[in-house]
């Protein structure tokens, strides 16, 4: 009995010498509950909600007024054409579009029923979805308590459309996430075991002593990758139009220039995880744990971003798969064009370079 409690004294004092494996086992559970309590939310908030309403009378005023009040809501203003309404829409602005006919209230009391639209953007099916659940609830108790109030029987009935996803197809939300994760953990993990790969031989120190520039040398690295990378995307894109069919409403050559920033993008922190560990196994496991679980949990491609809170948010945004997802969602599905993409694009680009700048740092330290 004596030898089994000095042996289980040992393991206690070798895990308590290990801070590595005591952060994980201590840490692990702390920084789960957290992000799944936080981040696991489906459900919808700040719905983003404008109103088309080109004759204004008691009725449409208090079912605007009784959404605007919803905490569910974040009113956008009120737009003056369906031009100007659909323009919103297309640019992502809105989420929920509540259009009135013209002599709403006339045509409530003279024939007894009367419509109301509800414009939703579904290329989110299931926030789409809620949130004509929601608006339809509000019109529905404003209805009931006009009955009650009038004694007078009607029908307010609400016509849902839903905007880029009419088939409510719960691929068309995944399909940009599935392609962010997978370039992400792919191309990733490649480029830091092939950096890795040359330390553990030991010809690291000379490719860094060749004639080429450490910017040259990391570039000509990458080129295979992209190109791997670049049909890995084109695969999953047949794949999804073909079998998912999931359309590319957007401009094919656009979305390929998306592709080609991000592949470049997940290469370079690939390259970064490289100078930051010495084996294989370890860059493997780094670029899995931080490619993967981000991806899957912080990017939008499974959990809203609006719906986390203010400092998830904020760390979603260092995220490359978040913008990457934004940007293929509002070419593929929503048929967007390059100026509706731009701040996904700007800020790829700039994580590129910030972690290019940080890899060859790392690099030419290393070499000294």
């Amino acid at each position: 009995m004596k030898q089994f409690i000095a042996f289980v004294k040992k393991e206690f004092r070798h895990i308590m010498r290990d801070n590595r494996t005591l952060l994980i086992i201590l840490g692990m559970p702390v920084v789960e509950i957290l992000l799944f309590g936080f981040a696991i939310n489906m459900e919808v908030q700040d719905i983003r909600v404008a109103f088309y309403d080109p004759t204004p009378d008691a009725f449409t005023t208090g079912i605007a007024e009784r959404i605007r009040q919803n905490p569910y809501f974040n009113h956008q203003g009120n737009m003056y054409s369906m031009d100007e309404m659909n323009a919103s829409m297309r640019k992502g602005e809105l989420d929920l579009a509540v259009v009135f006919p013209q002599n709403f209230q006339e045509s409530l009391v003279h024939s007894g029923e009367a419509a109301v639209q509800l414009l939703s953007n579904s290329s989110d099916p299931n926030r789409g979805s809620i949130s004509t659940t929601y608006a339809s609830a509000i019109i529905a108790k404003f209805q009931q308590e006009q009955i009650d109030l009038r004694q007078i029987p009607f029908q307010i009935q609400t016509e849902n459309r839903m905007i880029y996803n009419p088939l409510m197809k719960s691929s068309y939300m995944f399909v940009p996430g599935i392609m962010g994760l997978v370039l992400m953990i792919i191309c990733t993990i490649m480029t830091s075991v092939s950096i890795v790969r040359e330390k553990e031989r030991g010809t690291m120190e000379v490719l860094l002593a060749s004639p080429l520039k450490q910017g040259t040398m990391i570039f000509a690295k990458t080129i295979p990758y992209m190109i791997i990378s670049f049909v890995d995307f084109l695969i999953i894109l047949i794949l999804s139009y073909f079998i998912l069919g999931v359309p590319v409403n957007g401009n094919l050559l656009l979305l390929f220039l998306i592709a080609l920033i991000y592949i470049i993008l997940t290469l370079t922190y690939g390259l970064t995880v490289s100078t930051l560990v010495d084996k294989q196994v370890n860059a493997v496991i780094v670029s899995a744990i931080t490619a993967m679980i981000p991806v899957l949990m912080l990017s939008g491609m499974i959990f809203p971003v609006d719906n986390m809170p203010r400092v998830l948010q904020a760390f979603s945004s260092i995220i490359p798969a978040r913008w990457f997802i934004e940007a293929v969602r509002k070419v593929m599905i929503q048929g967007q064009g390059f100026l509706m993409i731009g701040k996904e694009l700007f800020i790829m680009i700039g994580m590129t370079l910030f972690l290019l700048g940080i890899t060859i740092a790392k690099t030419k330290k290393r070499l000294d």
